[in-house]
């Protein structure tokens, strides 16, 4: 008889696999995402809000021009006048650096608004009246033309300045 050979596999072990990786923490790559994720949600998140805030203050601008403009009276023209101009440089002051503004009048301020609005009106138009209106007694006006020339001025900033 013959011994019979073992067989030489007998003696090893079942090959054992390693655990599954682990879901946390995450690759560093997937960190690098997630942070840019992020901004682009904190950034976006500002920009909309500026926007919305800006939008909602060029209604408030706009609906009491609307309402300077519906209790207009010819006896008050000139208060009227300052009052629009009033309205128009606190407008700027919030889109315009302060030591550009504020210290305008006359010919200067209806050049800067012309200058960063959308044409003439100020310098040659309705708007002049501006310039003096209200440093005078007696002053006329077309309330609706002034009304809607500030208007549009308002509007042509928040194209100019949506972001900011």
């Amino acid at each position: 008889m013959k011994p019979q050979a073992s067989d030489p596999l007998q003696g090893l072990h079942d090959i054992h696999l390693p655990a599954e990786p682990s879901w946390w923490p995450p690759a560093p790559g997937w960190w690098v995402l997630a942070a840019i994720l992020l901004g682009v949600l904190i950034g976006l998140t500002i920009f909309l809000s500026r926007r919305a805030l800006l939008r909602a203050r060029r209604r408030r601008i706009i609906a009491r021009i609307d309402e300077l403009v519906a209790a207009y009276r010819p006896e008050n023209a000139c208060a009227f006048v300052a009052d629009v101009s009033e309205l128009l440089r606190r407008a700027a002051l919030t889109w315009y650096p302060r030591e550009r503004v504020a210290a305008l009048s006359g010919e200067a301020w209806l050049r800067f608004l012309d200058d960063n609005g959308a044409g003439t009106g100020f310098r040659h138009g309705t708007g002049r009246i501006l310039a003096s209106g209200a440093y005078r007694r007696d002053c006329e006006v077309d309330p609706k033309a002034l009304g809607e020339l500030a208007k549009a001025w308002i509007s042509t900033q928040l194209k100019h300045h949506g972001g900011r």
